[in-house]
């Protein structure tokens, strides 16, 4: 029976095809397609993530991005934001005229009373930066980072204000920064996907992640992020199963990519195309993964830097993993924390997640800085919001009229502190950054113009900061 003339049997490989575009399968998937006209080709040589930009707009600063993406939302008043008049006022009433008809997400019709901020601030390294004593590690790369106390968004609840973060719309559907980054500067690496999420968790409410924070929208699937496994193999399956060797696995992805060609030449179809792709893709796979893993290779020093030996699941590891992955010209690399959610007991949580994010964060930066990679790697460290000043129980409700992240590498001025909320940390008052400002910003520094990288999708232009965003010169080097 010759099944390839069977149309169920053809309308099911097609249904098939369409599941294998999730997840890894993205990654691998459309080598072969023309990122301008959506073409197919049955080359299966071409590279799998090309650029939809042929030439940059602006000589770029750096060429990957870490995005360290603390989940949940990091109190600013015990991170990166001292507010002593907030101490002062520790139990008075918030006065109405900062909160009267500003959007609360959980303390609608309550008391609103001032809460001190529960750690300590110091002044770190010579730029004097102030920073949380709970995280004396970041406190120790001070001089290498640039603090942003006057961050605003607009989504206050967890899921939209990561879609915000992540895709610079509340509406689910739309390519992530990272998708946007690889469509149109391609990565540098064909042996591993141009996009690789990791998450961890730990030190407060675990927040869900939806895997929309880093899909391709309706840009290409290929460009969608990866899910890498915190422990064990990233990927499941990536090794062969025992007794088969390489040159066997080989003959089989041949032959199957054989078979798929004569099929696409019968029936004219792209995604036959794009199934070649993905298994010289995970072909390949089979043996760069093994060796991202094999940390025999690292200095017992650097081991010692992170606090971990790897595969451990922490969100060190998945530190020492990123730079690991960009050193191999991975485009972007997103590490989700789960842990950041206080609405109670944020003394208590801030003591938890800072040993776990803590160490492995800064010795990211020193290690990225000893390589000779900190130039030209961006990493930012933040979350979706802020927490309020205002008391929610021992806890803190979430908060988008200003927060804080820090940036480091990449073009961005190290040693310095950039705008400023009033002086119990609810509005931003001096240079504000909006998120779409932010998006603006890491593109600039790629070599991007953001209002230029688009795409045309149901009758308009589409780009990541919309119809807003300015590009924030002030911290750039």
């Amino acid at each position: 029976m010759n099944l390839f003339h069977q149309p169920g049997w053809l309308q099911h490989r097609r249904d098939f095809l369409g599941a294998a575009s999730q997840g890894l399968g993205a990654a691998a998937l459309a080598t072969l397609f023309n990122p301008q006209l959506w073409a197919s080709t049955t080359d299966p040589e071409k590279h799998p993530w090309p650029a939809a930009l042929s030439t940059l707009h602006y000589t770029p600063r750096a060429k990957s991005v870490i995005f360290l993406c603390m989940a949940g939302g990091p109190s600013h008043l015990e991170t990166l934001d001292h507010k002593p008049k907030l101490a002062e006022m520790d139990g008075q009433p918030m006065p109405a005229s900062l909160t009267e008809g500003q959007p609360i997400a959980q303390l609608q019709n309550r008391e609103l009373r001032c809460m001190a901020p529960q750690h300590p601030f110091k002044r770190w390294g010579e730029s004097g930066q102030e920073m949380c004593k709970a995280f004396p590690h970041i406190g120790s790369i001070a001089d290498d980072i640039c603090i942003v106390r006057s961050m605003q968004t607009e989504a206050i609840n967890h899921d939209p204000a990561h879609t915000f973060m992540n895709t610079g719309t509340t509406i689910s559907g739309r390519p992530s920064m990272g998708s946007w980054l690889l469509y149109g500067l391609g990565s540098e690496c064909d042996d591993l996907p141009g996009f690789v999420v990791m998450t961890s968790v730990g030190g407060g409410q675990n927040q869900p992640i939806a895997s929309r924070q880093w899909h391709s929208g309706f840009l290409p699937s290929r460009y969608q992020g990866v899910p890498f496994h915190a422990q064990g193999d990233p990927v499941l399956y990536v090794r062969s199963p025992r007794g088969v060797s390489d040159s066997q696995q080989r003959d089989v992805v041949d032959t199957v990519q054989q078979l798929s060609r004569w099929h696409g030449q019968a029936v004219e179809h792209p995604e036959i195309a794009a199934r070649i792709s993905q298994y010289e893709m995970a072909f390949r796979m089979q043996t760069s993964v093994p060796d991202l893993m094999d940390l025999s290779d690292e200095p017992e020093h650097v081991l010692d830097m992170y606090g971990t030996r790897g595969g451990d699941g922490s969100f060190a590891s998945n530190c020492l993993l990123a730079r690991r992955l960009v050193q191999r010209g991975v485009r972007f690399v997103q590490l989700y924390h789960r842990g950041w959610d206080h609405h109670g007991n944020v003394k208590g949580g801030i003591e938890v997640v800072s040993r776990l994010v803590d160490q492995g964060t800064a010795a990211l930066i020193k290690d990225l800085k000893q390589q000779g990679m900190l130039d030209d790697t961006l990493v930012i460290w933040g979350g979706e919001f802020g927490r309020t000043p205002m008391a929610q129980g021992t806890g803190r409700d979430h908060h988008i009229r200003g927060f804080s992240l820090w940036m480091a590498g990449g073009g961005i001025q190290p040693g310095i502190t950039y705008g400023a909320t009033d002086e119990l940390g609810y509005n931003a008052i001096e240079d504000p950054i909006h998120v779409h400002d932010l998006h603006a910003t890491i593109l600039y520094l790629m070599g991007i113009d953001h209002t230029r990288l688009t795409v045309r999708h149901q009758g308009r232009d589409f780009r990541l900061t919309d119809v807003f965003g300015h590009v924030v010169h002030d911290i750039i080097a």
